[in-house]
């Protein structure tokens, strides 16, 4: 998702999403609500969010917005060519909860989580033990990837296309889903692994009644990299907005990442080398 724009990323953060924007001018008269968390956000998205608010990114615009004491109030899009200039730039909302960190259509925050893609094989799998996408017993594998994202490009120089099976990067989700449908392949022995933006296939796989391994790709050197830093992305300009952010994340880490590892998110140390630790109670 969405959790790339200049990479595209897969769609699973907005970040994918935002392609059709309009720059904004360097600095904007604040326009954000001081009574309302105002989030922009798909409404079928999961397992980011949703209408139903039981998506990771809804319990921590809840988390937010409670520090805030505002009323929490989405302002719903899908995830679409324009995204960014249908909610955040018309003033629909003040805050996309996940966007990938460096991307010029927004103002990030701080980031609040570093994630990466992950190899997903059945438990019984001969592959369960496989950790790198170099690995030859890959080879001749019908291998499940989203087409046009990094993981494809690190497939096609491993020489794994050929046999791999494209799912959509750009749909609308409301009608489409192309991580359940690569995890329903999955299942079904129609591929035999699936290479997955690790926000988006480790809570499906821990929401599956099926037993899945979860590796994450922490050992790829090839470009472009598979770890991405997720933040809070804002409109140009409000930089008061953004340190404001900045302090309720850096208050607020131990329970956001208390909600992404409950939900299934692999998490990184900021370079993306090895998994971030938990916390000591």
């Amino acid at each position: 998702m969405t959790a790339w724009v200049k990479s595209t990323l897969a769609a699973f953060i907005v970040v994918a999403c935002a392609l059709a924007a309009t720059p904004s001018q360097a600095q904007l008269v604040d326009t954000v609500s001081r009574t309302q968390f105002r989030v922009c956000s798909d409404p079928a998205n999961m397992p980011f969010s949703n209408d139903k608010l039981e998506g990771f990114e809804n319990e921590i615009a809840a988390l937010f917005a409670q520090h805030f004491d505002r009323e929490l109030r989405y302002f719903w899009f899908p995830m679409a060519m324009g995204f960014v200039r249908r909610t955040l730039i018309e003033n629909n909302c003040d805050v996309i909860i996940g966007f990938a960190q460096g991307d010029e259509l927004v103002l990030n925050s701080n980031h609040y989580y570093t994630s990466t893609h992950v190899l997903v094989v059945p438990a019984e799998s001969a592959l369960a033990d496989v950790t790198t996408l170099s690995d030859p017993r890959l080879q001749g594998k019908s291998l499940g990837v989203v087409a046009g994202s990094p993981a494809a490009s690190h497939l096609a120089h491993q020489n794994l296309m050929k046999q791999a099976r494209g799912y959509s990067l750009m749909v609308d989700r409301r009608v489409r889903d192309p991580n359940g449908e690569m995890l329903r392949d999955l299942i079904a022995g129609e591929i035999a692994a699936a290479v997955m933006w690790g926000p988006g296939g480790g809570p499906l796989t821990q929401a599956s009644d099926a037993q899945f391994v979860v590796t994450p790709l922490l050992d790829e050197t090839a470009t472009p990299r598979l770890f991405y830093r997720v933040t809070m992305g804002v409109r140009q300009g409000e930089d008061t907005w953004k340190r404001e952010l900045n302090s309720a994340i850096r208050r607020l880490q131990p329970e956001i990442d208390a909600i992404l590892r409950a939900h299934g998110v692999p998490l990184l140390e900021d370079m993306g080398t090895r998994m971030k630790e938990e916390a000591a109670n």
